[in-house]
C-alpha cells in the first residue's frame, strides 16, 4: 500500500495539486467509501470514522455529496 500511496503522491505533485486540495479530496473519497460500505447509514459510518453523526453530515454538505442518499437510521423491517 505504501508504494501505491507514494505513486499517487508523486502524480499529485507533478499535476500541481495543492496540499489542501489533496487533503480535501482524500477525506471526501474516504467518507464516501465508508458511507457506501454502510449503505449510506450516517450513524454507522460516523461510528466507523470515529466522528459524530452531525460532523459527518456537515462534511457531506461541505463536499457537496448527495445527502439525500444518507440515512440516519437503519431501514424499518416490515
Amino acid at each position: 500500500m505504501k508504494a501505491d500511496l507514494d505513486r499517487l503522491i508523486d502524480q499529485m505533485i507533478s499535476s500541481g495539486i495543492l496540499f489542501d486540495e489533496a487533503l480535501r479530496e482524500f477525506e471526501k473519497q474516504f467518507i464516501l467509501r465508508v458511507l457506501a460500505h454502510h449503505n449510506h447509514n450516517l450513524s454507522r459510518a460516523a461510528a466507523e470514522l470515529g466522528i459524530h453523526r452531525n460532523t459527518l453530515a456537515r462534511r457531506i454538505a461541505l463536499y457537496e455529496a448527495d445527502p439525500s442518499n444518507a440515512r440516519t437510521s437503519p431501514p424499518s423491517r416490515r
